[in-house]
């Protein structure tokens, strides 16, 4: 549980850790939050905002990440961590709409609520009445003293990607789990490296190359941020597209043509 979780968390760091919060140095965002929504919360400001990655299976490695510019040890990047250190440089993060717990919701009913519809509701599911699972979007917006689109001074920037597997599957139009989108995946590694640099640095030729021309035209729009998203709610993966329905019925007679 998170340490500003809705229903087992505090309302502030100091409300959690007491004389002890001068030494936090570091707070993790999860699936569900990226900085831009922590930026809202001024008592963060301080800390180094981190994104790691759960490690329960190995396809779920790196889906966030920090990337730092120092040597790989222990005290140095303990070091990077604190506060405003520029050896942390970055980090990677998922859309936090596509976290099981972005928005609030009940999943028995399939009903995904933003925060304002929740409270028009008194937090209850307008199918069964029972109360919904509120998410970590309404928890910023509980806890936040800055608006949305405020970045605190020397702030560390941060990109935001969607898993190779899951572009190459929206392409193909098939599950990630199949053996076509499985050897593409495999396949564009061997010709460009990892999944970071084909994500976030191989030019748009390289990947057009590598992975036909509906793939690249996928990565840069989600460089540029231009993707369509379903939140996530209650216990549920959100789900972030590349192409709405009009462009997938284009993009498919594209693959058709080529």
């Amino acid at each position: 549980f998170s340490v500003f979780g809705s229903a087992s968390g505090f309302d502030s760091l100091e409300e959690c850790f007491e004389e002890l919060t001068p030494r936090v140095t570091a707070i993790e965002t999860g699936l569900s939050s990226d900085p831009a929504m922590n930026w809202r919360i001024g008592e963060l400001d301080r800390l180094a905002i981190i994104s790691n990655s759960d490690a329960h299976s190995a396809p779920k490695l790196g889906r966030e990440a920090n990337v730092f510019n120092t040597e790989l040890g222990y005290k140095t990047i303990t070091d990077a961590m604190r506060g405003k250190k520029k050896e942390l440089e970055y980090t990677i993060e998922f859309y936090p709409e596509e976290g099981k717990y972005h928005l609030d919701g009940h999943r028995d009913c399939q009903t995904r609520m933003e925060p304002r519809e929740t409270k028009a509701k008194n937090f209850l599911c307008p199918k069964c009445g029972k109360k919904v699972t509120v998410g970590v979007l309404h928890r910023v917006e509980d806890l936040a003293n800055h608006p949305q689109g405020r970045k605190p001074e020397g702030a560390r920037p941060f990109k935001s990607i969607i898993p190779l597997s899951e572009i190459i599957s929206e392409v193909e139009g098939v599950g990630t789990a199949s053996k076509k989108v499985q050897a593409a995946y495999m396949g564009v590694l061997q010709k460009l490296g990892n999944e970071f640099h084909i994500l976030l640095d191989a030019s748009e030729e390289h990947i057009k190359e590598a992975g036909g021309e509906c793939l690249a035209e996928a990565i840069v729009r989600m460089r540029e941020g231009k993707v369509h998203i379903e939140g996530g709610y209650d216990g549920e993966y959100g789900k972030v597209h590349v192409w709405d329905d009009k462009e997938k019925k284009g993009a498919s007679s594209q693959r058709k043509l080529l």
